[in-house]
């Protein structure tokens, strides 16, 4: 996958998704064991080209760099790359990113009646919930997380 600078904000870096460039990498037929260990086939049978299999709209999909820890609980670390797709509306529970009052923010949509609230994963960060002066928009669902073990 490449990645294009599109927007960089103090908390989020956007890129846009390089979706011309087939990215076909070897899949293997058998699985991997989590428990005990099995035999290893000696082939691969099919490719799959990471851009098909991880962005189902090109056209409204960007990548998030996140820089912080608020989501951390979700398995969302600092440095971390979001897959990000604007076609999807947010529901209740969705992590999605924000803009809040002029600033980009990932966190998890709490719908409560007729209330929202950006949910931190993290206990040392505070819900914000959102009030009718506030700027808000929610510019897209996170599809996938990328990141390193």
């Amino acid at each position: 996958m490449k990645f294009k600078r599109l927007y960089n904000s103090t908390k989020l870096e956007f890129y846009t998704a390089d979706t011309n460039t087939p990215l076909k990498l070897p899949l293997f037929t058998s699985k991997v064991a989590a428990g005990f260990p099995s035999p290893a086939e000696d082939y691969v049978e099919l490719k799959l080209d990471l851009n098909k299999f991880l962005i189902s709209h090109p056209a409204a999909t960007f990548y998030v760099r996140v820089k912080g820890s608020s989501m951390i609980n979700a398995g969302i670390n600092d440095g971390d790359i979001l897959i990000v797709d604007r076609s999807l509306e947010a529901k209740n529970k969705d992590i999605a990113v924000c803009m809040l009052n002029g600033e980009f923010t990932v966190k998890r949509i709490k719908k409560v009646k007729s209330e929202i609230y950006l949910v931190p994963e993290n206990p040392d960060f505070t819900p914000i919930k959102i009030l009718k002066e506030n700027e808000f928009e929610i510019w897209g669902v996170v599809s996938y997380i990328i990141h390193k073990p």
